[in-house]
């Protein structure tokens, strides 16, 4: 990526090289919804699948077919890593997104396929809307799932994706933590399936950015300070 940022209040779309493939992601930034931003979680994410897809649990002959769910998607980038490893990828968000989260979608999918020969190793991509205490949104997007992934996910007080990972019953029996240091071989695989000593759930790093906020927040215009609100990481 380049040094600069690829992203700022004014930039209504990113174009980001992913894997031999150009997507053009378009955003609003200014919107009151948090989800219709390209965050920087999203971009990091989709560069560790492509440096850690020639080998290990992540190369495309391991995940092709693979059933994925990504939970908060927002403009839908992180998704659109997965499926171009092969995945068949449901993305999702809450109603007032999936208008930008749709266009995205379907643009890059046509992109795609009319520019690049090799488009067929293109997964399959759909979106839905999901409330994640939602037992029929739950249940329309099918479960279970070979991953559940989510960038920059944020939690309400009366929603916690870490309790609703678990109904919708994934299918692998140990929860991984990919980190940004991990290079994806099957070697180096951690078993967390065992109890936390910090009480907090496998798989799911709960720590907040809050205390961060408020001690930077005097520095930050608004738009920074809804960047670094507190998140939720979930990997696969």
């Amino acid at each position: 990526m380049d040094h600069e940022r690829l992203n700022s209040p004014s930039t209504s779309a990113i174009s980001l090289e992913v894997m031999g493939h150009r997507l053009h992601i378009s955003q609003d930034p200014n919107s009151k919804h948090l989800g219709t931003t390209v965050w920087d979680a999203s971009m990091v994410f989709v560069k560790f699948l492509e440096k850690n897809s020639r080998k290990g649990r992540f190369c495309p002959s391991k995940l092709k077919g693979k059933r994925v769910i990504e939970l908060g998607a927002g403009c839908g980038l992180a998704g659109f890593g997965m499926a171009l490893l092969g995945c068949d990828v449901i993305t999702t968000d809450q109603v007032e997104v999936l208008p930008l989260l749709m266009r995205n979608v379907e643009r890059n999918k046509s992109w795609i396929s009319q520019s690049n020969s090799d488009s067929g190793s293109l997964g399959s991509m759909t979106v839905a809307e999901l409330d994640w205490g939602n037992k029929a949104h739950i249940k329309a997007v099918a479960p279970p799932f070979d991953y559940i992934i989510g960038t920059d996910v944020m939690d309400a007080k009366y929603q916690h994706p870490s309790i609703h990972l678990y109904m919708m019953d994934p299918k692998a029996p140990l929860t991984t933590e990919a980190g940004v240091g991990d290079n994806g071989n099957d070697d180096d695989e951690e078993d967390v399936s065992s109890p936390r000593d910090d009480g907090g759930e496998p798989g799911v790093n709960n720590e907040s950015c809050s205390g961060f906020q408020e001690s930077k927040s005097n520095n930050l215009d608004d738009w920074e300070i809804r960047r670094t609100a507190g998140v939720i990481v979930l990997s696969p």
